[in-house]
């Protein structure tokens, strides 16, 4: 048998080991939706589950819950928003979808083990630390 070049096509072998279509489309909704308020209802609908398969087979498959999953991805868009100083960190918690500043807070320290504030903060210092460093031209 010759060997497929198109490697896009599955095989019965890629098949058996690939992220089910369900939860592939369940995280690519939360990842676009993720500034606005999402429960697990919401996502099952846009993907056409139950909402209880949907969460069963989302721990199962990625091996976080549902709303650990949410945090997660707003955290990550908040960090990256973290840099901008322009922006306070309470308008950062909107932005990315949490619906107060103290969850936003709290999540983040979980994830990060430092606030937000002092996540900022290190970035600043490290930031002018690389331009100390540079020679000039």
């Amino acid at each position: 048998m010759p060997l497929r070049k198109d490697r896009s096509q599955p095989t019965p072998a890629r098949l058996s080991r690939a992220e089910p279509v369900e939860i592939w489309k369940a995280r690519k909704f939360i990842e676009q939706h993720s500034d606005e308020e999402l429960s697990l209802t919401k996502v099952a609908k846009a993907v056409n589950i139950s909402p209880n398969y949907l969460s069963e087979k989302f721990k199962k498959v990625t091996g976080v819950n549902f709303v650990d999953y949410v945090a997660h991805i707003r955290t990550e868009k908040a960090r990256d928003l973290l840099e901008d100083v322009d922006l306070r960190t309470s308008e950062i918690a909107f932005a990315v979808g949490f619906q107060s500043l103290s969850q936003f807070n709290r999540v983040f320290k979980k994830l990060f083990r430092k606030s937000p504030t002092e996540f900022r903060a290190r970035l600043l210092k490290r930031s002018t630390r690389q331009r100390i460093r540079k020679p000039a031209r």
